[in-house]
């Protein structure tokens, strides 16, 4: 039996209960607006078991085109956290919105601090990470947060896990204000959801630079489907990639993220990823069918974590 015909049946016979499933709100996973505005709620990470010596060395880079109105927060999250081997570059596309006297703030805490014009998001960050050095690498996109606390978290483990090339893991959904407005919690993480659909918050995204090298880092030729492509590219590459149980980052929803043709964009980069990926384009039958597996694996991890069990 084909898999579309598979897909049609189950879809004939678990509709109605899948639809109850969206209405009663146990599917979140992927939807951007969860409930109303409220206090963000910080993540309890286990306590610091290293001393500062034992952590490796965290390089992020900031990538920044008119984002002043969040680029504060941002720089904040990252520094506030006191992390004793840190270095952070902010890659500017030459923004004109108030962004110079953020950076001109923060400029003795960051390693690099370049306004200029660029070829987008990709080659930013391609150049920023030129600047900066640590064992274990990230960038955070100027609208964006991390959570209170993580990069202890990350850089513990890493040391304590040597085996492990990346990480991820839950995301806090924030508006305008900073206020909480909904959660993704990832299921654990699988190869094969990965090279149909990509969930990884981006935020929450670490991973050692032997693996950047050897993957070749981010190809600054796409535009939206970048971090995606760099994951299929760990992958291949033979990285052991590993979903964390814990909130690491916030994604900040507002109205300027993306424009119509922006998303025009996104979905050729995302054919031209299916296309190296399986030799075809995905149905969007196909699609449906993972990505209502992923949501279901991810509410299951909701329901436990909501009885105090990280899995």
């Amino acid at each position: 039996m084909s898999l579309p015909l598979v897909i049609r049946i189950r879809d004939a016979l678990l509709h109605p209960l899948w639809r109850t499933l969206q209405r009663v709100g146990i599917l979140r996973l992927g939807r951007l607006a969860q409930y109303p505005p409220r206090e963000l709620k910080r993540e309890v990470f286990p306590p610091s078991a290293l001393a500062p010596e034992g952590l490796p060395s965290l390089a992020i880079v900031v990538p920044s085109y008119q984002q002043a109105d969040f680029l504060d927060c941002t720089l904040e999250s990252i520094f506030s956290q006191g992390y004793p081997r840190l270095t952070v570059a902010v890659q500017d596309g030459g923004s004109r919105d108030g962004t110079a006297a953020v950076l001109e703030k923060y400029a003795p805490q960051l390693s690099s601090c370049v306004s200029q014009p660029d070829g987008g998001q990709a080659d930013a960050i391609v150049k920023g990470f030129v600047k900066v050095a640590g064992d274990i690498m990230a960038w955070l996109n100027a609208d964006d947060l991390l959570m209170p606390g993580t990069l202890q978290f990350v850089g513990e483990f890493f040391a304590t896990h040597p085996e492990v090339d990346v990480i991820y893991g839950h995301r806090v959904l924030v508006d305008e204000l900073g206020r909480e407005i909904g959660r993704w919690i990832l299921p654990p993480h699988d190869a094969e959801t990965l090279r149909r659909i990509d969930y990884v918050p981006q935020e929450t995204l670490f991973w050692r630079k032997s693996l950047w090298e050897k993957a070749g880092g981010v190809n600054p030729r796409f535009h939206f489907a970048l971090d995606w492509d760099l994951l299929l590219r760990f992958h291949r590459a033979g990285a052991t990639i590993c979903r964390l149980p814990y909130f690491l980052g916030c994604f900040r929803v507002h109205g300027a993220q993306k424009t119509q043709a922006q998303k025009s964009t996104g979905r050729e980069e995302i054919h031209e990823l299916q296309i190296r990926e399986h030799g075809r384009a995905i149905s969007a039958d196909e699609l449906e069918f993972w990505s209502r597996k992923t949501q279901l694996r991810g509410a299951w991890c909701a329901g436990l974590l909501r009885c105090g069990i990280r899995r």
